[in-house]
């Protein structure tokens, strides 16, 4: 027999324990069952009070599995570009579904969440940060959604990526790398380099983007592949991204070689085609890449480790953060911070410089002061 109150029914099973029930949306909502009767009443009042401030979750809205909520989360997010939403794939099916994508989002708990990312943190690091961001956020609009009363995602430093340091090529390799690439992609390693571009931004690059009479180069667009290796031509990501910069005079005579012999006289012909002037591919960049770095005995080296090379030689000359800022295309500090590790370097060499100065200082002191010595440096 039940056990009537203002809001909501306790009842007692034929197992002993007491079950708190109560309706609410025309539906009749479980709110567990308790070892006692108090615990049951306790349970309807803390579902009462979360009605009465609006904060009730319906307990079957999170019943969704993780595999479902990310499909339909996916499918609402036309804001997402190409390359960003193949990320997005990529991590939910490599990375999340296989180990939660058939728990229910409200069956995710903080300790499931983090036996999973260290999991994946121990084998794929910086993949573990990606996989985490996109989880955390997909369980924040499920919170949102109310479909669940608070997020699981609660495992500190997740979310942070510690990328390992990319290793940077020296002036010789560079220029070594450049001669070792076909004669039409020589400029593209240069300009990667010194004018500290990303590979979209190159294959991005037009006639009428290069002005050398004022010696500038402006970015405006970014060209890159999607998954099936098509292409896919964009405006940057940010404001930041869309810059005029000023080309170090070391590569005009390059550019202007490359502007005469290999790229159409047209003002939106691209800067970088193949040799048989059609867009340049990936696959094709990447085995002419792969070659090069090769050749030199470099291996490690991407593409993208030229820009890192060059916002560090950079830094090196002085360059101030707003200023590296403006030439990687940066929308904040923090991206152009990891190259001012190069101004430190600097500053142990000035610092070593200054300690054979004072050594040097102190030797002729000793040898001024000290006649034995002054006549034994005379022998």
């Amino acid at each position: 027999m039940g056990n009537r109150r203002h809001f909501g029914t306790v009842r007692k099973r034929p197992s002993g324990r007491w079950q708190a029930v109560y309706w609410q949306d025309g539906g009749l909502h479980s709110a567990g069952t308790f070892t006692s009767k108090a615990d049951a009443l306790a349970r309807l009042s803390t579902v009462e009070a979360d009605l009465r401030r609006g904060a009730w979750i319906d307990p079957s809205a999170g019943q969704v599995t993780l595999k479902t909520y990310a499909i339909e989360w996916i499918g609402r997010r036309p804001d997402l570009a190409v390359r960003t939403r193949e990320l997005y794939e990529d991590l939910l099916r490599l990375h999340i579904l296989p180990s939660l994508g058939q728990t229910s989002i409200a069956g995710l708990t903080p300790s499931k969440v983090r036996g999973w990312n260290a999991e994946l943190a121990a084998r794929h690091p910086s993949t573990a940060s990606k996989s985490y961001r996109l989880l955390s956020t997909m369980m924040r609009n499920a919170v949102d959604d109310d479909l669940i009363a608070k997020t699981p995602c609660k495992v500190i430093g997740a979310a942070i990526e510690h990328a390992a340091e990319r290793p940077i090529a020296t002036i010789p390799e560079i220029e070594a790398l450049s001669l070792a690439m076909p004669s039409h992609l020589r400029l593209l390693v240069e300009m990667a380099t010194w004018c500290q571009l990303r590979r979209g931004e190159l294959l991005g690059l037009q006639r009428n983007d290069i002005d050398l009479m004022h010696g500038t180069i402006r970015i405006t667009r970014s060209r890159n592949f999607r998954r099936d290796g098509s292409s896919l031509t964009k405006s940057p990501k940010t404001a930041s991204g869309m810059r005029t910069l000023a080309i170090p005079t070391n590569i005009i005579e390059s550019l202007t070689n490359h502007l005469n012999f290999f790229t159409s006289a047209e003002r939106q012909a691209l800067l970088f085609t193949s040799e048989s002037g059609t867009p340049l591919s990936a696959t094709s960049l990447q085995r002419a890449w792969s070659k090069a770095r090769l050749s030199i005995g470099r291996p490690d080296l991407h593409l993208h480790d030229l820009r890192h090379t060059g916002l560090t030689l950079a830094a090196a000359t002085g360059a101030t953060t707003a200023e590296l800022m403006h030439r990687a295309g940066h929308a904040s500090a923090s991206a152009s911070l990891r190259y001012q590790h190069a101004t430190r370097d600097r500053d142990h060499v000035l610092a070593s410089a200054l300690a054979n100065l004072a050594t040097a200082s102190h030797v002729s002191n000793i040898r001024e002061t000290n006649p034995a010595s002054a006549k034994s440096g005379k022998q």
